[in-house]
């Protein structure tokens, strides 16, 4: 799950980056709005979280000009107002949800992983191959019926080769499933993930296969 911050105030940003990794989330960070809109045209989010007094284009513009495109990722706004009218205004304008700083780190990450439920309700939750299930709606994940433990980038790895499966997914692809803008990830890295995953999905009958010189590919044994 890949999560798109929009905050100026870098003391907060670094805290909401170390909260929502802990969480198992990728989180990428801009300062401006106008450089968000520009993002989520190019990469694919499942949660945006952005503050209503962004210099500049504020948060509420941002919000206004993004549904207009129709885009419908879930936004969730932080804002120092505690007036009515500016959180019936974001709300009205496509806002998802809202949250008045200071905030409890805990109740924004219990937000933000009720607004990724909610967007993908109507959508395929569940990722199946043999004995293999990731709930991509509830974040969790069985191997033959019983609970299978990922860390958060085990999880973007299998999450990605499983919605490929059968075809074959490039160890660039992976890399990037993994990666932020500021943090690259490298094809040792993809390599030592897919060594993991191996190592768990043993004898349950799902194979991760090597496809020399391409990538990787999940098949049924």
């Amino acid at each position: 799950m890949r999560i798109l911050l929009v905050e100026d105030d870098a003391m907060l940003a670094d805290g909401l980056r170390e909260v929502f990794h802990r969480a198992g989330y990728a989180l990428d960070h801009l300062t401006a709005a106008e450089q968000a809109l520009l993002a989520l045209r190019l990469t694919p989010f499942d949660l945006v979280v952005a503050d209503i007094g962004l210099p500049g284009m504020d948060g509420l513009e941002m919000v206004r000009r993004l549904r207009a495109t129709g885009s419908k990722v879930p936004v969730l706004m932080l804002t120092a107002r505690d007036a009515l009218e500016d959180r019936v205004k974001g709300l009205n304008l496509g806002a998802d949800d809202y949250l008045v700083k200071p905030f409890a780190m805990p109740e924004l990450i219990a937000r933000a992983q009720a607004l990724i439920r909610r967007s993908q309700a109507n959508a395929q939750s569940a990722l199946r191959l043999g004995a293999l299930v990731l709930d991509t709606a509830t974040h969790e994940a069985t191997l033959a019926d019983a609970p299978l433990h990922l860390t958060g980038r085990e999880w973007a790895v299998l999450e990605t080769l499983l919605l490929a499966a059968p075809r074959v997914v490039s160890k660039n692809k992976l890399a990037e499933s993994l990666s932020e803008w500021d943090k690259e990830i490298t094809s040792n890295a993809v390599e030592i993930y897919v060594s993991r995953l191996r190592a768990k999905l043993d004898g349950s009958g799902v194979l991760l296969r090597t496809v020399r010189g391409i990538g990787y590919r999940l098949e049924i044994e």
